[in-house]
């Protein structure tokens, strides 16, 4: 039995079966969610307001209940589908947009809060969270016919359309959810590789489904030192990337400095080997996740914009040396060279991916590229104006170069060469075009930026856990390309592609492994090594940090008083903090007297009050709390005890005793005036030990025994709960009541 059949039959029946997820249940979930959000939801409200105290009991706590009774995995994902309906019905119907965009938020509170019943078993909510749920599961046959006439999907494709609770959450823009501590628990582990599963290749290049393996907890004991799944872990593969983009950077500078407009020189064609790989990589991460989720992440902006320069400049290079023509050649590799504005940047960002400048630089880009669309459009119609108005004498180009030096700040252009177009329109044009550009549009443009920056800066944490757990997810491929570094996927394309047409699932698994583990073997073990002995909790880590320690503490106090060292080392101090908290539960001080504590506390005439309980006394007589020496106070009480009267005690049997209990209070005698206070009884436990702890006071009063007998403290505990219950009711009719004159007079 190999390794990949082990750890399915161990751990992986821990997980969900892939028969019982595809037994769920999950279109008619999106019927119900969306006809329940409707009828609560009426009225625009915040997030705040929706997770208010108040509007939390009464909307969404039982909502949540309703649906967590089914113990249906499939509801978060749900949920996010009901939300995506939502949105898009707020981006359409402007009418009632608030509505809409707040019953989409109640949708995403209902995901979190449901998030929370499968939280107990970490397996059971990576599974709710990872697994790709098919939204017609559980459809009829009639509707599913009637989707697939309104979409022209195949049934074929119907398992292909499915997504993730995470990834329909990054669809829809669930920003709280995804960075809730329950769903980053779950992309942490994730990302560590802490947590392995299959995601079945539906949609890739090179599938390789033939062993698909269950959600299990990874451990380097039982996995094998060539394990080819950790080079689709997030943190491997985040640091692979980042060095196939080095060597791309490298490559790419190497090649414009050798540029040759004749011939393809040696660097050129290392360029052009590591850049297609590099193009081939980008598209089955497009294909894998879809456009959505990978234009999602700011990183795949840039590196989407140097593929398009990147195909640009091949078929410029490729049509100047076919047409030997100079000026084509030399316009592809200036092309080319435009785009060291994307990569220089794109590998700095890895050092300052959490600044809030570069969460919020994507944002900015899109907001000034709309604005500026915009504004194009409307000036559209100047620029017609002027060419007509210019009769020949400028030229669309030059015109709309013109217009654009004045958007810039070029005011004196427009005022030079207003009398070119037309001696009386021309300077009228001009002026109102350089008041609308300079005055009123480039400040709205600012402020527009501005606000934009200040929303990202005050959601900075949500924003960055947002692109990290992009990031993550796309880390989890199912294509088989992913486990190959460039230009190795080139490699396996050309032999996995056609021969995934010819070999049985089997041996396409059995070739795909062996052709990883050979292009990847250093790599594979270096994370074997790291993940055995250098990792944290490991052995060799926690032994040599041991030693380091032991050779910090054999130094002279004067050289360990250096602040380098003992910033480097750690300091005392801190060492010191962690060692108190590892000792203070190893033994008992007996600072306080736990029971003779409850005993006062439960005699005290602050709750003797409340609960409406004289004195609580054993058969012995009461007893004061004793003098601490030690500490140098005397906690003695200062005066007897106040004790006011019980309700008689009435015995019913010589087994059995019954505790009467006047709980009538101001308003009910208010109201039952001349009448008698009903006694409702409250009986105790039978046992000896409860009925020998009632006995009559040398006063003639009856009292409760032992206050350290559970079955007493727990009686107290109720009668306090109901006092309390009943002082609240009785506040609010006593406010009721005072209000009605005033009600009554103001109708009068």
């Amino acid at each position: 039995m190999d390794h990949e059949e082990q750890s399915n039959t161990t751990q992986g029946l821990l997980a969900p079966s892939p028969e019982f997820l595809a037994s769920l249940k999950v279109f008619p979930l999106i019927p119900y969610l969306k006809k329940d959000v409707i009828n609560t939801v009426d009225s625009p409200l915040s997030w705040e307001q929706l997770t208010a105290a108040d509007i939390n009991f009464a909307i969404v706590r039982p909502l949540v209940h309703k649906y967590a009774r089914l113990r249906n995995m499939a509801v978060i994902y749900a949920c996010l589908v009901v939300r995506s309906f939502f949105l898009s019905q707020s981006g359409s119907n402007l009418a009632h947009s608030a509505v809409m965009f707040s019953r989409a938020t109640l949708c995403e509170v209902l995901a979190l809060k449901l998030l929370t019943s499968f939280a107990s078993n970490k397996i059971q909510l990576v599974a709710v969270l990872t697994t790709s749920w098919n939204p017609l599961a559980g459809a009829p046959l009639d509707i599913v016919a009637e989707v697939n006439e309104a979409t022209r999907i195949e049934e074929g494709d119907l398992d292909n359309g499915g997504q993730s609770a995470i990834e329909m959450a990054i669809a829809t823009k669930s920003k709280a959810f995804l960075a809730s501590p329950i769903v980053q628990s779950v992309v942490n582990d994730i990302y560590a590789g802490c947590i392995v599963f299959s995601i079945a290749g539906n949609r890739a290049m090179v599938a390789d489904n033939y062993k698909p393996r269950a959600i299990e907890i990874y451990d380097t004991r039982t996995a094998p030192v060539l394990d080819h799944y950790r080079l689709r872990v997030p943190r491997y593969s985040a640091i692979l990337h980042f060095l196939n983009f080095a060597v791309l950077l490298l490559t790419f500078i190497a090649c414009l400095w050798t540029q040759d407009l004749d011939k393809i020189s040696l660097w050129e064609a290392a360029f052009l080997v590591f850049a297609t790989a590099f193009t081939l990589q980008e598209y089955t991460a497009t294909k894998e996740h879809g456009w959505i989720i990978y234009i999602a992440n700011i990183w795949n902006v840039f590196d989407s914009s140097f593929v398009l320069i990147f195909l640009a400049y091949i078929g410029l290079r490729i049509r100047g040396l076919l047409s030997d023509d100079a000026d084509t050649a030399q316009l592809a590799f200036d092309l080319l060279a435009c785009g060291a504005c994307i990569l220089v940047p794109r590998l700095a960002f890895y050092a300052i991916s959490n600044n809030v400048v570069v969460l919020a630089l994507r944002a900015m880009i899109s907001e000034f590229v709309f604005f500026i669309g915009i504004a194009a459009i409307c000036f559209s119609g100047l620029l017609l104006t002027l060419y007509t108005l210019a009769s020949g004498g400028w030229s669309v180009r030059a015109i709309a170069w013109l217009m654009v030096q004045i958007w810039f700040g070029n005011t004196y252009l427009s005022f030079g060469q207003a009398t070119s177009f037309h001696p009386v329109f021309g300077p009228i044009l001009m002026t109102c075009f350089a008041a609308l550009s300079n005055t009123l549009l480039l400040t709205i443009l600012i402020s527009i930026l501005s606000n934009t920056v200040a929303r990202i800066d005050a959601n900075a944490n949500q924003e960055y856990l947002f692109q990290y757990t992009i990031s993550t997810i796309e880390g989890v491929k199912s294509d088989a390309l992913f486990s190959y570094q460039p230009p190795f996927n080139l490699l396996a394309f050309v032999i996995l592609k056609p021969a995934s047409y010819i070999l049985s699932p089997r041996a396409l698994h059995s070739a795909n492994v062996f052709l990883i583990r050979l292009t990847s073997f250093p790599i594979l073990i270096i994370i074997a090594i790291y993940e055995r002995h250098l990792a944290t909790g490991q052995r060799l880590r926690e032994t040599g940090k041991d030693a380091a320690h032991s050779l910090y503490h054999s130094l002279p106090r004067h050289i360990k008083n250096i602040p380098l060292i003992e910033y480097l080392v750690g300091s005392k101090a801190a060492d010191l903090y962690e060692a108190i908290f590892d000792v203070e539960e190893s033994r008992d001080f007996d600072l306080f007297d736990e029971s003779e504590f409850e005993e006062d506390t439960l005699s005290s005439p602050a709750i003797r009050s409340h609960v409406g309980i004289d004195a609580f006394s054993s058969n012995r007589a009461p007893k004061r709390y004793k003098s601490s020496t030690s500490l140098g106070v005397d906690l003695s009480p200062s005066r007897s005890r106040k004790v006011s009267t019980l309700t008689p005690l009435a015995e019913t049997s010589s087994t059995a005793n019954i505790l009467s209990l006047d709980t009538s209070t101001a308003l009910a005698r208010l109201y039952n005036q001349g009448s008698k206070p009903h006694l409702q009884p409250l009986p105790f436990l039978h046992g000896p030990s409860m009925g020998e702890g009632i006995e009559a006071d040398p006063k003639g009063r009856e009292t409760v025994g032992d206050s350290r007998d559970p079955y007493t403290r727990r009686l107290i505990g109720e009668m306090k709960e109901l006092q309390d219950r009943q002082a609240r009711i009785e506040s609010l009719l006593l406010t009721l009541t005072r209000s009605m004159p005033n009600d009554a007079n103001g109708r009068r």
